[in-house]
């Protein structure tokens, strides 16, 4: 029976908990996302700072929840899993230092910085599922796997919404994506 007890708790330590990083992603998406559909669209008059305030400050904590429960889980884990914790955390870095030369990039050649409204917000979202994925597929966490891939194919099909439907889907399907997770996850942590 002790066995069993000590084994029930050694796994749960090395899961990721990403109730609240979810939660801070949910917040970046619904309120920044949606501001953006409400400023772009006209429906609300609001100073052009507001959206990207809002995304930033999800972002921000959802950045710092996700770090501070990947490096908690971590401190567990075997040396494997950290090292392969290490390479996906790199590739956090590779992929949005990509993105910035590939949006920076197609802006430029084509002589159209507008482009960049659209290319960053899809894009991020792309690199974050992949990132997701490869995460979820490290960690054994099927959520979190599946949470990327929808991220990732709602991100590319968001290029063919045009104008403020653009913000707004990202809002709904993306913002409701990591909501339903937060929900979700708690009963992956508990079986």
């Amino acid at each position: 029976m002790n066995a069993t007890a000590v084994r029930a708790t050694t796994v749960a330590s090395t899961e990721v908990d990403n109730r609240a990083a979810y939660l801070g992603f949910a917040f970046a998406y619904v309120f920044g996302h949606g501001a953006a559909l409400l400023s772009k669209s006209g429906a609300v008059l609001m100073p052009a700072w507001l959206p990207i305030g809002l995304l930033a400050t999800g972002l921000v904590a959802g950045t710092v929840f996700a770090m501070t429960a990947s490096l908690r889980a971590q401190k567990a884990a075997p040396e494997a899993r950290r090292r392969a914790e290490k390479l996906v955390g790199t590739a956090w870095i590779t992929g949005f230092t990509a993105l910035a030369l590939a949006v920076t990039g197609l802006s430029t050649v084509f002589d159209k910085p507008e482009l960049q409204t659209v290319l960053w917000p899809a894009g991020s979202t792309i690199v974050v599922g992949l990132i997701y994925i490869a995460e979820g597929a490290i960690r054994g966490n099927a959520l979190h796997y599946n949470l990327g891939t929808w991220l990732m194919l709602v991100a590319a099909a968001t290029l063919f919404i045009p104008g403020a439907g653009f913000f707004g889907t990202l809002a709904v399907l993306g913002g409701g994506a990591y909501l339903v997770a937060a929900f979700l996850e708690r009963r992956r942590l508990a079986a």
